[in-house]
């Protein structure tokens, strides 16, 4: 567990600190990596990446230049149904971009927690939010298994593409349930599984930092959720993750063949799910 751990970290690590052109945004959406280099044919290639999976381009405008760093699989602020003065808590936050987006959703009466295991990603996140005047958000260093927040003190949770990344999901589910206020709601956009991927497949580094491998399958991770304490849990999306166009990218990435590649496209799904606590 502690490798996928430190795999995981060091890949964000990296994505946090990079400044040069790594194969673009697509390679990113494929890769797990980062498309925040400089440059404004750079800079459309990333807003390219998070438009696919649901931003608009007014959102985009909307942030601090670095806060979107294109490793997303959904927009979770468009579906969690946010309110002036409520507080949220990002599992995940990266360099920031569902933060700032949920700040100007729950106003200055709200606040926004986002959390993240990466040292360079918090500090990325907050210098993003020094240059965009956010007074209602802050960012933690903790694990999504111990969150760094007092029981019953949030109205929502929020999560893009990072619950797939954690090798044992139910303290992950249990500390979101834990966190909640009674009525408090969740809304994650991840990846899922319409059926298994082989062992070799499981056990793939690449993948399994990627948000591919760890993916549970979907009715199981519906399951969980139940399991966890949740009700009304219902899938609010569901679409293609990887294009046709990115299988030969996830091949050599991966150093699988590309019937491999093909098939782990055909099965995985982004999701954005929603669950209530009672």
């Amino acid at each position: 567990m502690a490798s996928v751990h430190e795999a995981v970290r060091d890949r964000y690590e990296k994505a946090a600190r990079r400044s040069s052109c790594c194969g673009g945004a697509e390679g990113a959406v494929a890769n797990g990596g980062s498309s925040c280099c400089g440059g404004s044919q750079e800079h459309a290639r990333t807003a390219s990446a998070s438009t696919r999976v649901g931003y608009t381009a007014q959102e985009l405008a909307s942030l601090p230049e670095g806060a979107d760093l294109a490793l997303g699989c959904g927009n979770p602020t468009a579906l969690a149904g946010l309110a002036e003065g409520e507080v949220v808590v990002d599992l995940g936050s990266g360099g920031g971009i569902d933060c700032f987006l949920a700040a100007r959703r729950v106003g200055e009466s709200g606040r926004v927690i986002g959390v993240d295991m990466t040292p360079q990603m918090i500090e990325r996140a907050r210098e993003n939010a020094t240059k965009g005047g956010f007074t209602n958000v802050e960012f933690r260093l903790g694990e999504i298994e111990h969150l760094p927040v007092a029981d019953s003190t949030v109205n929502v949770i929020i999560s893009n593409c990072v619950v797939n990344l954690a090798p044992d999901k139910e303290p992950v589910l249990a500390e979101a349930f834990r966190v909640l206020a009674p009525g408090g709601r969740l809304l994650v956009s991840d990846l899922v599984l319409e059926a298994p991927l082989r062992p070799d497949l499981q056990r793939n580094m690449e993948l399994l930092t990627g948000c591919i491998a760890g993916a549970m399958v979907k009715n199981d991770f519906l399951a969980a959720l139940r399991k966890a304490g949740f009700e009304d849990v219902r899938i609010e999306r569901e679409g293609a993750y990887l294009q046709a166009d990115q299988v030969s990218s996830l091949a050599e990435t991966a150093q699988i063949s590309e019937a491999d590649a093909r098939e782990i496209a055909e099965r995985v799904h982004s999701v954005s799910v929603y669950a209530r606590k009672p």
